[in-house]
């Protein structure tokens, strides 16, 4: 059996192309080969794919899976189209409904992680979403089992995530940072509204569409306020570079600031472009959430105003009774950055990317990882760190000094940030240098004109 004749007959078996379609895609490919029906023989796999894809009887993603001999290619009456990513809890898949026709995304559960604990994480995930409609919120469609696989259909929101977006960008302007983090507090508010914390809000599950609307995505960490059924109540869950220091100190015992606190370092990252504190292992991020200052958001933009800095201070207050208490507050204290309704993204801007850039080789570069492998290492580093007592624990430039008790560090966030270091301005910052650099300049000229003239003497 000749390899074209199992591409044609496992295209077939997925029923995703008929046979009269393969010939038409045949006698294409022969007429543009000068129209010998002989050479119907020497065609091969990659040649009728690539006919059958320019056709848009396939897509490219389906073609690739085809070729690898994969013919079942739908979850119940969702074809899968392409792949998204991968996500905490599974895999995205790009989908469309074989009778509607509608785009929809699909989430999968791994048959290698349907251990029953995952399995009812996976469905509280859909109950959550299921009870959330909010314009700002990704809006849950449908699910369901196809044999032993479960899936969650959720919309489609054609665009990237901020992550990709600052990487692929460079830092956003404040008007940009403030609108979509504005969207994403009100989608939050309705969310928390309904008891719900989300404990996961990052860049990565911020999706931002091609005419700047702004969806909170991913509630496979969500968690409802007085429920003690949730399997991973009490543990630490989340992403390191954005956890509060109570998800950290009190797991058992989190609100729903924790997820101000989580947006406010996503905001943090929009107009820097730099996480809160870059470089590390998970559990020295949590160390520096619960003891340090980042550094000043000026330091790597010029452009953010002192009110606004205050204003990502509050979000961060490391004592929770200090932070800014609710969604809605941080959406209002939002507003006057983001009532400009200037065109969000740039032109030419590519939707979503399969593959994240490369990183920069710098600490400062540093990001969130979307490895699922990653995120479950640093939840489990974290736990191990939070069973040693972090609380005791301060992490100072030079190591760890032992402290007693747990209170929070006696100044404001916001007040941390006005002592934290800055970029001064280079003419004030270079002109004491200056001065020092002339007078030693004028004292080894006074030195040498006196020793040349010494020895001309002589």
């Amino acid at each position: 059996m000749s390899p074209r004749h199992n591409f044609q007959a496992t295209a077939i078996k997925s029923k995703l192309v008929t046979q009269d379609q393969v010939g038409d895609a045949i006698n294409l490919i022969v007429n543009s080969r000068g129209g010998d029906p002989r050479l119907a023989t020497e065609i091969d796999d990659r040649a009728l794919a690539t006919q059958l894809v320019e056709m848009k009887i396939l897509s490219t993603y389906q073609a690739d899976q085809l070729m690898t001999g994969r013919w079942k290619l739908n979850l119940g009456p969702y074809i899968i189209t392409g792949w998204i990513g991968q996500g905490g809890m599974g895999q995205v898949f790009k989908a469309v409904h074989e009778m509607l026709g509608r785009e929809s995304a699909v989430k999968v559960l791994p048959r290698h992680k349907s251990t029953d604990e995952a399995i009812e994480s996976f469905r509280r995930e859909i109950r959550a979403q299921a009870k959330l409609d909010h314009p700002n919120l990704v809006r849950a469609f449908d699910a369901g089992e196809d044999g032993n696989v479960h899936y969650l259909v959720v919309e489609y929101v054609p665009g990237t995530d901020l992550r990709r977006l600052v990487r692929t960008k460079g830092k956003l302007t404040v008007q940009q940072a403030a609108n979509i983090v504005k969207q994403s507090a009100e989608g939050l508010s309705h969310a928390h509204h309904r008891g719900l914390i989300h404990r996961d809000i990052k860049p990565g599950n911020i999706l931002v569409t091609l005419d700047g609307v702004a969806k909170l995505s991913d509630l496979g960490l969500a968690f409802y306020l007085n429920d003690n059924t949730d399997p991973r109540a009490g543990k630490i869950v989340g992403t390191a570079d954005y956890l509060s220091p109570e998800q950290i100190r009190t797991p058992n015992n989190i609100t729903r600031v924790c997820d101000i606190y989580s947006l406010g370092c996503t905001l943090y990252y929009a107009v820097t472009g730099k996480v809160p504190f870059p470089g590390g292992t998970p559990k020295s991020k949590a160390r520096r959430h619960l003891e340090e200052t980042p550094w000043h958001p000026r330091r790597f933009n010029e452009e953010v105003s002192d009110d606004f800095v205050d204003l990502i201070g509050d979000m961060m207050e490391k004592d929770p009774k200090e932070r800014i208490q609710t969604a809605a507050e941080v959406a209002e204290r939002l507003a006057p950055w983001a009532e400009d309704d200037s065109p969000l993204l740039h032109d030419g801007f590519d939707e979503r990317p399969r593959w994240a850039s490369v990183p920069l080789d710098s600490p400062d570069a540093q990001d969130t990882d979307p490895n699922d492998a990653v995120t479950e290492m640093a939840m489990n580093d974290l736990t191990d760190a939070s069973n040693v007592n972090l609380t005791d624990q301060r992490t100072t430039g030079s190591g760890t000094i032992s402290h007693s008790g747990s209170k929070p560090p006696p100044i404001s966030m916001v007040e941390q940030f006005k002592s934290a270091k800055r970029l001064k301005d280079p003419v004030l910052f270079s002109m004491p240098a200056l001065l020092v650099t002339a007078v030693i300049c004028l004292s080894i000229g006074i030195l040498a004109g006196f020793i040349g003239g010494f020895l001309m003497g002589k």
